[in-house]
């Protein structure tokens, strides 16, 4: 499967994935398409864009091809245990 592929999949997928799945899929995919972070940290308030970022930070250093394999790997499992709409 291809990354776009992995991408389509993930929108057709039975069921919304958990929050840390969820998470784990848009650090993976914004390391693959924009690279390290380059934006600053949001607010202390801010619960949802700052656990977005402190992801997509912690994966900084990953080359983007070894991201969308992740990523891949990710939606496979998914597509396992939750399962693609008819």
């Amino acid at each position: 499967m291809s990354f776009e592929e992995a991408v389509d999949k993930v929108k057709n997928l039975n069921q919304t994935p958990s929050d840390s799945n969820l998470l784990e899929l848009y650090a993976h995919f914004k390391q693959a398409t924009v690279g390290d972070v380059n934006t600053a940290k949001p607010g202390f308030l801010d619960f949802k864009a700052k656990a977005k970022w402190e992801a997509w930070n912690s994966k900084k250093g990953i080359s983007s091809d070894e991201a969308k394999t992740k990523y891949i790997e990710i939606v496979d499992k998914l597509v396992d245990e939750i399962g693609l709409k008819a």
